[in-house]
């Protein structure tokens, strides 16, 4: 049985952590390297980090932040964010991550996907989705629309037919960012989270609406997804309280859930 994965995922503003609800009103928590020493001391499987203004401010990732976070942690580390080409994804695993992940510059060149998986192995190449729910129509058969600068573009596109190109461009794994649950601390969208890993052959992740035990759990027993990030759950301020890497794990493993127990 493969092991599930949980994943802390840091929206990046200025080289520090923030904390958005429906990709809007972001609060700071603190300084990304030292968030990052924090949850990989206490056993976290995986880090993701998207630089969430550089496609929307055109520029570059913030690649001083991404050096000064690999320099303290030594699990599987993806970034994101300003990624427009091969030069800017070496420069990024250059300054330490592991993989990369491409979201809006995908779908504006989907010919990236399956340049980067050729440079760099598929391995290396997370396409991350954000995705609402809009409703079922001819152009939008799923009912799930993808949306591109931190949810502030629609693009008309259908989710489950654009992570099946992702796929077939090369992608090695899919990161389903749902709009609608984002901050919510409500739960997984079980819906296209489990759509999209039933379609894929490749690792799903799912993001957006853990904020309870019991919501990781549904995600890995009522979805294929592989793996599942936590934010809010660890470090959001509007929380009444934050939960520890350990607890989770052991939750999971006493709910049936295979998962790399916390040391």
């Amino acid at each position: 049985m493969l092991t599930k994965r949980l994943i802390a995922c840091f929206d990046i503003k200025n080289g520090m952590v923030t904390k958005a609800q429906n990709f809007q009103d972001n609060i700071d928590v603190a300084p990304a390297e030292i968030l990052a020493q924090t949850v990989y001391e206490k056993q976290i499987d995986e880090l993701i980090f998207y630089d969430i203004l550089a496609s929307a401010e055109k520029r570059k990732t913030d690649i001083e932040t991404v050096k000064k976070v690999a320099e303290r942690v030594f699990i599987p580390f993806t970034v994101g964010g300003g990624i427009k080409n091969l030069g800017d994804m070496y420069e990024v695993l250059k300054s330490g991550a592991e993989k990369i992940s491409i979201d809006s510059m995908a779908v504006r060149n989907p010919q990236i996907i399956n340049d980067g998986a050729k440079a760099f192995g598929s391995q290396c190449i997370v396409l991350s989705t954000q995705v609402k729910y809009v409703g079922v129509s001819e152009k939008i058969p799923s009912g799930y629309e993808v949306a591109i600068d931190g949810a502030r573009v629609f693009t008309g596109m259908d989710a489950l037919e654009w992570v099946k190109r992702g796929e077939d461009l090369g992608a090695g794994e899919i990161c389903v960012n749902s709009i609608d649950r984002d901050g919510t601390c409500a739960g997984y969208d079980l819906d296209i989270t489990g759509r999209v890993a039933e379609l894929v052959s490749v690792p799903v992740i799912a993001s957006g609406g853990a904020g309870l035990p019991e919501h990781l759990t549904d995600i890995f027993t009522k979805t294929k997804a592989q793996a599942a990030i936590i934010s809010s759950m660890l470090y959001s301020p509007r929380l009444a309280r934050n939960y520890e890497v350990r607890e989770l794990k052991e939750y999971l493993s006493e709910h049936g859930v295979n998962v790399r127990p916390a040391k």
